[in-house]
């Protein structure tokens, strides 16, 4: 059984047992805005002695979350700045990636939006990393809060009514009246201690995961999953070309002549590879494709190569028994051929490992060697999630595949700690955005009131703040749907 399967029937236990939770608890829930609070005491004593035993070694920290958190508000408005772009004027990203410009982070994400290449997000994860960020997030606010003699009164965890009830939050509730009369800088130290915390467990995730990556994965194949002509985030493809509509001579078994796009397009078939010669020189493309471009006067269309010809994609492992780790000893192993020769690869698809032989072609740019026919880059990540793969993954290469050491057991922790470092920095910057529901809000309420030192113009520049950000968000929908439709 997969762990898929186990990842399910958790998730199903998990939602009975809180739903059972709610209803013995009904009487001490408490409804605040949107969510269901359960109040405690629970680590309360905690705080408060971590809080007064180290005051000094706070009261350091304090200015540098301070500091972390103005820098943390800058990437998260530069990153809201980045998606805009995107959404606003890359349809062909939109269209790639499907998914609205704000998502919230939900289990299996990654089966919703393929096209992002993202680790399984199991749900079994996502319980682990939200108890561990929101723990961490908010027993910061309580230990800063405590330091400056602010008192706790309360602790707990909430649900999303609206939603099945397994959307958590946690919280460390203040005495706000006591919090409001401290100093700025004191209440900026609070507000900003839990996206200081979140950065520090995304840095020791980090640290985590490449130790352990290092000690449990080793290189073991090179990875091809061709992506559509049309995609704009590819990683690896068939390699292809763009030709002139009106250089087209043949198409399949039919001669043109100075042919128009729909001419072209009504010779093709509607599935499978379509032949197309222009300039004494022959290509495949599917009538698909062709159709997703629509540009009457250029299209791009493949080489005609043996890896598109075979459909080769997945996982390759070896060639004629040669181990093969990365894109160079592919690479290296291919020029000990020449055009004619066959080959057998050893693929490994959804886990499937089979032999596949290629007969090679000659490289139409470099005649005389023998041509197999894929591409492989390093791919270009955009978005929240995306804009902060490379960080996290930068250390191992996107088209190697590495192999567990000790099975699928060092998949499930590596994962884990990939999301766990993704999430607790993307919480991070999100939350430092400067808008009400946020921490970054009321941050950015306080520096104005610093800098201006009257109420009313704080007050006044919040609200603006906060609905020019929703109007931004309203702006970048309205674009979602528009390009989707």
């Amino acid at each position: 059984m997969s762990f898929l399967a186990y990842d399910l029937t958790f998730l199903s236990v998990f939602i009975v047992l809180v739903v059972t939770f709610i209803y013995l608890k009904k009487k001490n829930l408490k409804r605040e805005g949107i969510l269901l609070l359960y109040k405690t005491k629970w680590g309360i004593d905690l705080i408060h002695r971590t809080g007064s035993k180290y005051k000094r070694t706070i009261r350091v920290l304090s200015y540098i979350s301070v500091f972390i958190g103005y820098l943390l508000a800058i990437g998260a408005v530069y990153l809201v700045g980045r998606i805009v772009w995107l959404y606003v004027f890359q349809p062909a990203f939109v269209r790639a990636v499907g998914i609205p410009p704000i998502t919230p982070l939900f289990p299996y994400i990654d089966k919703l939006a393929p096209s992002l290449h993202l680790p399984p997000f199991y749900f079994t994860y996502w319980v682990i990393i939200i108890a561990v960020i929101a723990i961490f997030h908010e027993f910061a606010h309580g230990i800063f809060a405590a330091r400056n003699k602010v008192k706790i009164k309360s602790t707990g965890f909430g649900f999303f009514p609206f939603f099945l009830p397994i959307f958590l939050a946690a919280f460390v509730e203040l005495d706000e009246k006591r919090m409001a009369r401290k100093k700025i800088f004191d209440q900026l130290a609070v507000l900003s201690a839990g996206t200081f915390a979140n950065l520090i467990t995304a840095i020791l995730s980090f640290g985590i995961l490449l130790g352990f990556f290092a000690l449990a994965f080793a290189p073991g194949g090179v990875i091809f999953n061709p992506s559509d002509i049309t995609s704009p985030s590819a990683s690896s493809f068939y390699p292809f070309t763009v030709i002139n509509v009106s250089s087209v001579t043949m198409v399949g078994n039919n001669s043109v002549i100075n042919p128009s796009y729909q001419q072209i397009l009504s010779l093709m078939n509607n599935s499978g590879l379509n032949e197309v010669m222009a300039g004494n020189e022959d290509y495949l493309i599917t009538k698909s494709s062709i159709e997703a471009q629509n540009n009457t006067e250029k299209i791009a269309v493949y080489y005609d190569a043996p890896a598109i010809r075979a459909g080769l994609a997945g996982i390759i492992l070896d060639i004629n028994g040669q181990k093969i780790n990365d894109a160079g000893q592919l690479s290296t192993e291919l020029h000990k051929y020449s055009p004619g020769d066959s080959i057998v690869l050893t693929m490994m698809n959804n886990s499937r490992v089979y032999n596949q032989t290629i007969i090679l072609a000659e490289n139409p740019g470099n005649k005389g060697h023998a041509w197999l026919g894929i591409v492989l880059i390093e791919k270009e990540n955009n978005g929240i999630m995306n804009q902060l793969y490379n960080v996290v993954s930068s250390f191992r290469d996107s088209n190697v595949y590495y192999a567990s050491k000790i099975g699928d057991f060092g998949i499930f922790i590596y994962n884990l700690l990939w999301w766990l470092a993704i999430i607790a920095i993307s919480v991070a910057l999100v939350n430092m955005l400067p808008v009400g529901i946020f921490d970054g809000g009321r941050f950015f309420y306080l520096t104005v009131l610093a800098i201006t030192k009257r109420e009313n113009i704080a007050k006044n520049a919040f609200k603006v703040m906060t609905y020019f950000f929703l109007f931004v968000l309203v702006v970048v929908m309205a674009f979602w749907i528009f390009y989707i439709k």
